[in-house]
C-alpha cells in the first residue's frame, strides 16, 4: 500500500498542473454587454419624473458602449496578428524549454517517489513539443519554397 501512496503523491504535480490548465480555460472576464442590456432595461422600468437618475443610468452606458467600442479598435490589429500567427516560435521555445527541464529534473534525487512519474511525463511533453515545432519548421521552410 505505501507504493500507490508514493505513486499517487508523485503524480499530484502532474494533476494539478493539467487541473490547472483545464481552469485556465473556463475563466472568462465579465459580459459587458450583458451588463450593459440590463442597464437598459433598468433605464426602461425607471419613471420618466427621475430625471436625475435617468441621465446619470445614461451616461454610465454611454461611458460603457465608448469604452467597448474602443477596446474594439484597439485590439483589432493584436486580433489580426494572432489569427495570423502559426506558432512556430512558440512550438521551439516550448521544446527548448522541455527540453531545459527535462535536464535540470534529471539532476534532482532519483530516490524522490515523484521523480520518475513526472521524468516519464517530460520526455512525453518533450516528444510532443519537438513534433510540433518541426512540423512547423517544415511548415515554413514548404511556404518559403514555394514563395521563391
Amino acid at each position: 500500500m505505501p507504493a500507490v501512496a508514493d505513486l499517487a503523491l508523485g503524480l499530484a504535480p502532474i494533476a494539478g498542473g493539467l487541473a490547472l490548465g483545464a481552469a485556465a480555460g473556463y475563466l472568462k472576464g465579465p459580459d459587458v454587454r450583458k451588463a450593459i442590456k440590463q442597464d437598459m432595461e433598468l433605464l426602461d422600468r425607471l419613471s420618466p419624473q427621475d430625471v436625475e437618475r435617468r441621465a446619470e443610468l445614461q451616461r454610465s452606458i454611454d461611458i460603457r458602449i465608448d469604452d467597448l467600442v474602443a477596446t474594439v479598435h484597439r485590439y483589432r490589429p493584436l486580433r489580426r496578428a494572432a489569427a495570423s500567427y502559426r506558432a512556430g516560435l512558440r512550438d521551439i521555445l516550448l521544446f527548448i524549454s522541455a527540453i531545459l527541464f527535462t535536464g535540470v529534473w534529471w539532476s534532482v534525487d532519483h530516490h524522490k517517489a515523484s521523480w520518475l512519474p513526472l521524468f516519464v511525463v517530460l520526455i512525453v511533453i518533450t516528444v510532443w513539443a519537438a513534433f510540433y515545432a518541426l512540423s512547423g519548421l517544415l511548415g515554413s521552410l514548404l511556404s518559403f519554397r514555394h514563395r521563391s
